[in-house]
């Protein structure tokens, strides 16, 4: 596929790389000629420096025959001009844009037909607002992620001592909770991939991921490690569009405080904000945590758009008493530096919104799309066309399937009923397929299998 991505900072950067290591032809605009240098030195894609907006600078990056624009600059009106110029000048076939201002995302007659042709819109914000919240929904994730309009979750969760499962095999689950089914996708032991097996011991460490339908999600939670008091008590630190988004979507839920630096802002989020209590402040002084009683908070997040300050703000919040600290790391580098220290939990916004690019660009029809462990592993849900001669799945039980290595199959949704993959299942045509990759380079060889032949047609 000809794909060409708009910017190359953290999001089209990461993207670039995603794409290129899976054989499409990629070529990345942006204004800033190091940034591109840097790209190039380690992908082999195309650069183009220059305004990416303009005509001739999508034409030199070969807009007339592409077959995807994604626009991910920094600047929302630059994105959804080239998505304008992409349409008007070169049919391009399918324009992503991603848009922040939710001035413009308020008003959706300004995309589609009569406005800008924008085909997929991505909000970076309103998706980490969605992790964030399902994350303090579920006390003790790592990591929730939603297949199927929410029929059905994959849960990351860290195996602890204390938990019934943790210390025996895997096929004690099914002994010890005969009513609930559910399926573990992959374990991670010390950052290695196991697919497990019937026999496989859980150890106290692991990072488990399970797959069941939702309103099974605390019980199986609960045989991995004790399970954790529902939160009352949010603390957020910064104000910005991810910070005014999760305290508007908390606050009729929770008690929610919400401090930001900056006066005139901490006006206008009193003004629009119902429940929330705004403060005026640094989180850095240590004195207005304590005068906020940030030992009695449940979940501190640190949402600004400085990451220094986010891990400075976290580490003094944890050691004041927070019961568990969410930080918002821009930098890939430092996640897996902090992670699992005394912050609990650091959130790529590159890795939310990746996800959700990579679920338009990917074959066969795939509808959700998850980047998971930093970008190593994946989970995909991919709806089977075809019948028995024309699909490499339809009308097959599970264990006949040839699933790539580290691949595994953890659930159908059909006709939104939850079937939780077992030997015997068969998939049938329409099916959504829900699957764990662990070595995301076999991708190429899972969206084959969901590829329709042509004796379907």
């Amino acid at each position: 596929m000809k794909i060409i991505i708009l910017g190359a900072g953290q999001v089209g950067g990461s993207l670039a790389e995603n794409l290129a290591n899976e054989a499409n032809d990629i070529t990345v605009i942006d204004s800033d000629g190091l940034r591109l240098r840097e790209l190039q030195d380690r992908l082999d894609i195309r650069t183009v420096q220059g305004l990416a907006s303009y005509p001739t600078v999508l034409r030199q990056a070969g807009a007339e025959d592409a077959d995807m624009l994604i626009a991910v600059t920094n600047s929302d009106e630059t994105n959804m001009v080239a998505c304008q110029v992409a349409f008007s000048l070169f049919r391009t076939p399918s324009k992503i844009s991603r848009v922040r201002a939710n001035a413009y995302l308020a008003r959706k007659e300004l995309f589609g037909e009569n406005g800008f042709p924008v085909d997929v819109l991505i909000s970076p914000e309103h998706l980490v607002t969605q992790h964030i919240t399902r994350l303090i929904e579920y006390p003790g994730a790592l990591q929730v992620l939603e297949f199927s309009n929410g029929l059905v979750r994959l849960v990351a969760i860290r195996a602890t001592e204390g938990g019934p499962l943790v210390g025996h095999e895997l096929s004690y689950l099914r002994t010890h909770m005969p009513r609930i089914d559910t399926r573990v996708a992959a374990i991670f032991r010390k950052d290695r991939p196991i697919i497990p097996q019937g026999d496989t011991v859980i150890e106290d460490g692991d990072e488990v991921f399970f797959i069941a339908g939702t309103d099974h999600i605390r019980s199986v939670m609960s045989e991995l490690q004790p399970l954790e008091k529902p939160y009352k008590r949010i603390f957020i630190c910064g104000g910005g569009n991810i910070g005014q988004r999760l305290a508007h979507t908390l606050e009729s839920r929770y008690q929610v405080k919400l401090l930001e630096r900056d006066r005139d802002r901490c006006v206008m989020l009193s003004e629009n904000l119902r429940k929330t209590i705004v403060l005026e402040g640094n989180a850095a002084n240590k004195d207005i945590l304590l005068e906020e009683n940030i030992e009695s908070t449940d979940v501190f997040c640190a949402v600004t758009n400085d990451d220094e300050a986010n891990i400075m703000a976290s580490l003094l919040a944890k050691r004041l008493g927070a019961r568990k600290v969410l930080t918002l790391i821009n930098n890939p580098d430092y996640v897996d530096l902090i992670q699992g220290g005394e912050i609990d939990v650091a959130i790529s916004p590159q890795q939310t919104t990746i996800g959700s690019l990579l679920t338009h660009v990917r074959k066969g029809d795939v509808v959700n799309v998850h980047a998971l462990r930093r970008g190593a592993a994946e989970a995909i849900e991919a709806i089977a066309h075809g019948d028995h001669r024309s699909s490499r799945v339809v009308g097959k039980r599970l264990d006949e399937i040839k699933l790539p290595q580290g691949t595994t199959i953890g659930a159908i949704v059909r006709h939104n009923e939850v079937l939780i993959a077992h030997d015997h299942l068969r998939v049938q045509p329409d099916d959504h397929v829900i699957l764990f990759l662990v070595d995301k380079t076999r991708i190429r060889e899972v969206e084959k299998l969901f590829q329709v032949g042509l004796t379907f047609f």
